[in-house]
């Protein structure tokens, strides 16, 4: 007899009394020929997975699995119909995860997922978690999004986990995919606060583990160090709706401050030259997205002269409009100057600290796009010597801009 239970994510969040964004369904008693016999289609490529022909919901066939290699592609699946619910709820990631509701609404929770959920707690279903080292991955972004405990006993097997060498075996695509979901969560934090504790983190972002320890300047609070000062921007990144391309360059925005002795960070910011290979290698290595990896860099080499505006002559703000693309990528040039809210906020009592840099910029920006440059190219002779007479002319703004709006000694604090 054929059953259909609604699974996963679904009864979970709606245990929480979440929205629930999409629902998942397993099949228990069918074939992969008598679905496709009814309408539904094919999309699985590593177990049959199938859409449904009107709602176009994903239905699986109920299975379970064997460990055959490392990695997370290392499986052998059996979907005969003689697997029952409780074997494909057993085969699952988290007891969270592993409830199923069926078609008159009642719940079906053999691993204990409700108490888990009222608990707040993250907690493997079984031993099984450790032949799939995604799930170190998943475990940490769902502390991320509902800021859960992990189970003492799932850290322990997470740490065994990562001993016997199964995260290296993670594909890059695949922890890209699960970074950049955490990224989006509530508090992107805990993801890596979990994933540093089990030892993941120093293998699969080994640029990030590495700021643990690293002071911070001086002039700021030195109890906390380079990956607390991160963190606490990372979440108010998230707390504040950016955008993934924006909370990546957060998180990758000091990456030079391990590579660089943070008695020479106050005045010269020595790290920003310095965190460009290490961003350039982790996106290499990640395959990260253009605008991610695009926007990453641009951060990490200017964030510091987007904070120290004060200190900049009119030609070098002009200069910087050019170098960062500013007037053809407007969009990408003010999410740029956007992190610097997350960055001077992301310390000890900064929760609200003015960040008069981001309008500042804009401004700058839009008087020089506002120059007429037809005009120029009128009353120029000699066309060689055009591109200098524009920025010249841009240059000339700014200087005026700056004279009217404010007076720049002393305005703004160089962070």
């Amino acid at each position: 007899m054929v059953q259909i239970y609604l699974v996963g994510g679904a009864v979970r969040d709606k245990l929480l009394g979440l929205p629930v964004q999409d629902r998942d369904w397993v099949v228990v008693g069918s074939s992969a020929q008598e679905l496709i016999t009814q309408g539904f289609l094919p999309v699985g490529r590593d177990f049959p997975v199938f859409l449904h022909p009107k709602t176009h919901e994903e239905y699986a066939l109920a299975r379970t699995e064997r460990k055959t290699a490392k990695g997370y592609a290392g499986f052998a699946f059996d979907t005969s119909s003689q697997v029952t619910l409780e074997d494909d709820l057993s085969r699952r990631d988290l007891t969270i995860n592993a409830m199923a509701e069926d078609s008159s609404g009642c719940l079906i929770d053999p691993f204990g997922g409700k108490k888990d959920l009222q608990n707040k707690i993250i907690r493997h279903v079984s031993p099984a978690f450790c032949e799939d080292p995604v799930r170190i991955l998943r475990t940490a972004r769902f502390a991320a999004r509902y800021g859960f405990q992990v189970a003492p006993e799932t850290k322990a097997l997470m740490k065994t986990m990562v001993e016997n060498g199964e995260v290296s075996a993670l594909v890059p695509e695949r922890v890209w995919q699960e970074i950049a979901r955490g990224l989006m969560e509530k508090t992107p934090s805990k993801m890596f606060a979990v994933l540093k504790e089990c030892g993941a983190l120093s293998i699969i972002l080994p640029e990030i583990n590495a700021l643990y320890g690293v002071p911070q300047r001086a002039d700021y609070h030195p109890e906390i160090d380079c990956a607390m000062h991160t963190m606490m921007a990372l979440d108010y990144a998230a707390q504040h709706n950016f955008s993934l391309p924006e909370r990546y360059a957060t998180l990758t925005h000091d990456l030079g401050k391990a590579l660089t002795p943070s008695d020479i960070l106050p005045k010269h910011h020595g790290h920003e030259k310095a965190g460009i290979k290490p961003v350039k290698t982790l996106n290499k290595r990640l395959n990260v997205p253009k605008d991610c990896a695009k926007l990453a860099l641009l951060v990490v080499e200017y964030h510091g002269k987007f904070h120290s505006l004060n200190e900049l002559r009119p030609a070098t703000i002009v200069d910087i409009l050019h170098q960062t693309d500013a007037f053809r990528q407007v969009q990408r040039f003010i999410s740029a100057v956007k992190i610097g809210f997350a960055d001077t906020r992301g310390r000890l009592t900064f929760e609200h600290a003015p960040y008069p840099q981001f309008d500042y910029w804009q401004s700058i920006l839009k008087i020089c796009q506002e120059i007429d440059i037809q005009k120029i190219v009128q009353q120029c002779e000699d066309k060689s010597k055009l591109p200098e007479q524009i920025r010249t002319a841009r240059i000339n703004a700014v200087r005026e801009w700056k004279k009217k709006t404010f007076e720049f000694s002393g305005c703004l604090k160089s962070f």
